[in-house]
């Protein structure tokens, strides 16, 4: 059956679902939110996805987007007023690497960093290979303002709920460290309006009520 409006299963504090929702705020893109106990994922989320992991986008059409950048590709490209498909250094390409890179290879680091008795090389080791590629991040932004020029981007805001992660396991060893530009960087996006939007937070869905307007006004 088709839907009204797309419905986005989502999950407030999971860094994916974070950069669906930053995109969708970014995008202007109206769609009925539901936010998802992960502990008791609703059954027509896991009839739509079987997979059970947020963000879940179902679109008008009942098309099923089950991977977060599927859902920012798919709101930025129905409308981009930021231009954060059009990055002012390289090609949308070369965002996607990076955003790659952030997720194949910082986020099993950052895991391990965070919980490091399930993991035997976890803990400060796993710190310090998640830091090279926070280095990179930091020398991306010693040359431009943003991880991808002068504006911010896909590349940004799909990076961001990570670095955040990372930097919120030890706060204060995160701010110790010798990136003022990626640390300047990830204060600038978690104070921004934008930002607050996004995370704005919502009573848990229950079958059979209907979710929230998404964005929030």
């Amino acid at each position: 059956m088709p839907n009204a409006l797309p419905v986005l299963y989502s999950f407030r504090r999971c860094p994916y679902a974070m950069r669906a929702r930053l995109a969708l705020v970014a995008s202007g893109q109206p769609c009925e939110l539901r936010e998802v106990v992960l502990k008791n994922k609703p059954a027509e989320m896991l009839q739509a996805s079987p997979k059970g992991t947020v963000p879940v986008l179902l679109t008008e059409d009942g098309t099923v987007l089950e991977q977060s950048l599927d859902v920012m590709l798919w709101a930025l490209r129905r409308n981009d007023p930021r231009r954060w498909l059009q990055p002012g250094t390289g090609t949308l390409q070369d965002m996607l690497a990076l955003v790659g890179a952030c997720d194949d290879d910082f986020k099993p680091q950052l895991d391990r960093y965070k919980y490091p008795d399930r993991h035997a090389d976890g803990g400060k080791p796993a710190r310090e290979r998640g830091a090279q590629f926070l280095r990179g991040l930091e020398a991306r932004l010693s040359a431009t303002p943003h991880l991808a020029g002068a504006h911010a981007t896909l590349a940004d805001a799909a990076v961001m709920p990570f670095v955040r992660q990372f930097a919120m396991v030890d706060a204060a060893w995160f701010d110790a460290q010798p990136w003022p530009r990626l640390q300047a960087w990830l204060s600038d996006w978690t104070v921004s309006d934008l930002f607050e939007r996004a995370m704005h937070k919502y009573a848990p869905w229950k079958a059979g009520e209907a979710g929230v307007d998404f964005p929030p006004g």
